[in-house]
């Protein structure tokens, strides 16, 4: 009996042939000499003596790429732990918002998918705390093997409660491998983190060794808008908030995607506050568009979504593709003006700034 293979919502194969790789390695040796990498992303020192005493305000802090260090519900979490200094041959082109070593101790660490850039094995083992990892299908038995215990796989809907958060695993359109022979053994998707009561003062699930119950994406908090469309009253693809948002309650972390369906599923289940969306390794599209959305893409994802705010990521940290940060940055403010967002729903985030959500969520 072979392995079990995972595959996308919409049956897209990714382009990675070895004759469509070779075609691709064809363009870009002409393409490299006219781009410009001398751009980086903003950076700025991060308040580490603050985050490492908050367990009561909402902060979200770039750490780079598609890594975020989010403290909510009392929370300390990590989404696709990566502080590599180089990827592959290409050195790191903006260093990580908070040295791994000044991170505080984390509680819950999210993977959205195996890949390199997304999964870094020695960054997970640097990391301190009680590190509970919720990882997709079909991964946990290799982290295992690693010598992580406290490991929990989950398939897409599928959602654990930990503490005063509830996490639910949700598509996206993309593949994994980390070897020639594991392709599509485990699963990708995003993350959405939906606070479910208030903490409780001083104990959270991963240091009080557990408090995690498991439910299936059919459970009614995750399917609440759905069971709204259902009756008729279908919700709209739009970028306007479907209520008033004071406080962030819902966070979605996309992982990695080029663009499906499964965005406005994940719009019609969850009312988001805050969308975390990739804009980067996008060119050329041919190439790359089954699996990365464009800047265009991702905004049009977040208008799926209903999410009140776009957070991009998975730029500025390794040239994984053919476009250059700037690039990305200059597609998505030229698309945001295009379809008159106004300005306050994209934030684009320094590198180590500590955004407060719910102070920006009160100005919409």
């Amino acid at each position: 009996m072979g392995k079990k293979r995972f595959a996308n919502l919409n049956r897209v194969e990714p382009h990675n042939s070895y004759k469509q790789f070779n075609r691709w390695r064809q363009e870009r040796m002409g393409k490299q000499r006219l781009k410009d990498y001398s751009y980086q992303v903003p950076c700025v020192e991060a308040d580490k003596t603050f985050l490492q005493r908050n367990r009561t305000t909402p902060t979200l802090t770039w750490v780079g790429h598609s890594t975020f260090l989010i403290q909510f519900q009392g929370q300390n979490i990590i989404t696709d732990p990566v502080w590599s200094s180089r990827m592959a041959f290409h050195k790191r082109l903006a260093p990580p918002g908070i040295p791994i070593d000044d991170v505080p101790s984390i509680d819950v660490i999210l993977i959205s998918h195996s890949h390199y850039d997304h999964l870094s094995i020695s960054s997970i083992r640097r990391l301190a705390g009680g590190k509970q990892l919720l990882v997709p299908a079909g991964l946990s038995a290799k982290l295992r093997l690693k010598g992580f215990s406290r490991v929990k796989e989950l398939h897409w809907w599928e959602s654990v409660t930990i503490g005063a958060v509830k996490y639910t695993f949700v598509p996206s359109q993309h593949s994994t491998r980390r070897n020639p022979w594991d392709s599509n053994s485990s699963h990708w998707g995003g993350w959405m983190l939906e606070a479910v009561q208030h903490p409780h003062s001083g104990r959270f699930a991963s240091e009080a060794g557990g408090d995690m119950n498991r439910t299936s994406g059919d459970e009614p908090a995750a399917r609440q808008k759905g069971e709204a469309a259902a009756a008729g009253n279908e919700v709209a693809a739009s970028a306007e908030p479907q209520k008033e948002r004071s406080a962030a309650s819902c966070i979605y972390f996309a992982g990695d995607s080029g663009y499906f369906s499964g965005f406005k599923d994940i719009g019609k289940r969850f009312n988001v506050d805050i969308a975390l969306m990739p804009i980067g390794a996008y060119e050329p599209e041919w190439f790359m568009g089954p699996q990365h959305v464009t800047p265009e893409e991702a905004l049009r994802a977040f208008k799926d979504t209903g999410a009140s705010v776009f957070v991009p990521m998975h730029y500025g940290a390794f040239k994984l593709a053919d476009d250059t940060p700037r690039e990305a940055l200059d597609r998505l403010e030229a698309e945001r003006r295009r379809l008159k967002l106004p300005e306050e729903r994209v934030v684009v985030l320094p590198v180590g700034h500590v955004w407060q959500p719910n102070e920006w969520l009160k100005k919409l």
